[in-house]
Order: C-alpha cells, then sequence, then structure tokens
C-alpha cells in the first residue's frame, strides 16, 4: 500500500504539473480564439504563426526574446566558468565564502533582484533598454553556470591539468585542451539553463525594459492578458518551445550517458 501510494502521488504531482502544457499543446491543433473551445483539429495557428499572420508586435517580442536570451546565456556561460574555475581552486574557508555568495542570487526572489537593478542604472544614468535587459539577465544567470560548472570540476580528476603544465603546456593551453572539454558538459548545461532562465523570466525584466517600446514574450504576454484574453498564436509557440528544450535535454542526457560509458568501458 505504501509503494501504490508513493506511486500514485507521483503521478499525481506529474499530471498537476505537465496537464497545463498538455492542455496548451491540444488547443494549438485547433482554430478557436478561447482556450478551452475546441472547433476541430486544424494547424492554422502554426501556419499564421510562421507566415506572418501575427501581428507585428509579437513577432517583434519573439525576436527580441531570443536575440537577449542567446546573448545573456553565452556571456553567462563565458563569466560563470570563469568563476567556477576560480572558485574551485580557492582554500576551504573562501570557498564556502563564495559558494554561499553565488547562493544568494539565486535564492532572492527575481523582484527583488529586478528592483535592486533598476536602482542601479538609473542612480548611473544608464538608459534602459536591450543593453540594461541583457546586462539584468547576465547578473541571475551567471550564479546557475557555477552551479553547472562545478560538479564537473569535482569529478574531474586535478592531476591532469598539473600534468598539462609539466609537460610544457602554457596555462592557456591547458586551459584550451584539458580543462574546458573536462567542463564541456556542464558549461552546455549552464548554458541551456540560462538560456531557458532568460526566456522565461519576467520579473527582472520588467524593471529594466525601459520605456522605449522593447518587449520580450514575456512582457508582451503580460500586456496582452491585461487587455482581457491572449493572442491564439501564443500557444503553438508555447507547444514549440517546450517540444525544443525537451529535445535538448534528451539529446544532452543521452550523450551524457553515452560518454560516461564509454569513460567507463575505457578504464
Amino acid at each position: 500500500m505504501k509503494k501504490f501510494f508513493a506511486q500514485a502521488y507521483l503521478w499525481l504531482l506529474l499530471a498537476m504539473l505537465y496537464a497545463p502544457i498538455l492542455i496548451i499543446a491540444i488547443f494549438s491543433f485547433t482554430e478557436a480564439k478561447v482556450l478551452g473551445n475546441w472547433t476541430g483539429f486544424s494547424t492554422k495557428l502554426y501556419t499564421s504563426l510562421f507566415s506572418g499572420g501575427v501581428h507585428h508586435s509579437l513577432l517583434s517580442a519573439i525576436e527580441n526574446t531570443f536575440i537577449i536570451a542567446i546573448v545573456a546565456a553565452a556571456i553567462s556561460t563565458l563569466l560563470g566558468s570563469v568563476a567556477a574555475i576560480g572558485i574551485f581552486n580557492l582554500r576551504n574557508r573562501k570557498k564556502m565564502i563564495m559558494n554561499t555568495l553565488n547562493n544568494i542570487p539565486m535564492l532572492n526572489p527575481d523582484i527583488i533582484t529586478g528592483i535592486s537593478l533598476f536602482l542601479l542604472f538609473v542612480s548611473f544614468g544608464v538608459t534602459q533598454g536591450y543593453t540594461t535587459v541583457i546586462l539584468a539577465h547576465v547578473a541571475f544567470c551567471t550564479p546557475y553556470v557555477v552551479l553547472c560548472v562545478i560538479p564537473r570540476l569535482q569529478q574531474m580528476n586535478p592531476n591532469i591539468y598539473e600534468a598539462a603544465l609539466d609537460l610544457g603546456a602554457t596555462p592557456w593551453q591547458a586551459l584550451r585542451k584539458v580543462l574546458i572539454p573536462e567542463i564541456k558538459p556542464g558549461m552546455i548545461s549552464g548554458f541551456i539553463l540560462a538560456f531557458t532562465l532568460s526566456i522565461d523570466d519576467f520579473a527582472v525584466t520588467i524593471f529594466t525594459i525601459g520605456t522605449g517600446g522593447l518587449e520580450t514574450l514575456s512582457t508582451y504576454i503580460y500586456a496582452d492578458a491585461r487587455k482581457g484574453g491572449l493572442t491564439p498564436e501564443l500557444r503553438p509557440l508555447s507547444t514549440i518551445i517546450f517540444v525544443t528544450v525537451l529535445l535538448l535535454l534528451i539529446i544532452i542526457n543521452v550523450r551524457s550517458q553515452r560518454a560516461q560509458k564509454a569513460k567507463e568501458e575505457k578504464k
């Protein structure tokens, strides 16, 4: 009975998490403008999304969202990887302090981070727009990249890097040819996580986006919902984003498992 209730609880929890996504995916294949009103199977919303039938502001919001996410994720991956290497090589007390400082932004509510960055940009007279949003996203994404890279460093044999230096490699060559290949899976995971967090973020973006007309997908959906409804094309767009992220995670996990098996076979 304990096993039955444990499994039932798990499936109930998964159903609560994924049922809304499944509903959006199902109703993305109908022409109904109102979610929940099934008018027959149709791919018109997908056609409208890709043929430019949607409003220009939505296309602009999608473009801005992906540009900001890619740039912020790339910068966060670079900064987070360097920071992780630095933290990993610190002594115990300093390492503990830096790990604590790295965890604070992740535990801090997004709205506090957004207000803090807004006041920072205003105090320095920085014009809000693309630059401030990217900087803000880099600020809250970088700690997550650090969290992804550090476990890879802990699994790595530290003697490999030292052996490369002993054999005549410069620190840069050892970093590029030894260290980076070892932490590459963590960097990829960190990039994908930062990319997803950037697309998903609303609280930080709304405080740093300014009043120049720049919109991201999250701010567009918020403004659209306040008007009394949501653009129907958001349903296929949400479905595509979810499926894409899901496929990326499956591919990364499969590759990681194959790489781990290959290492075990070599041993």
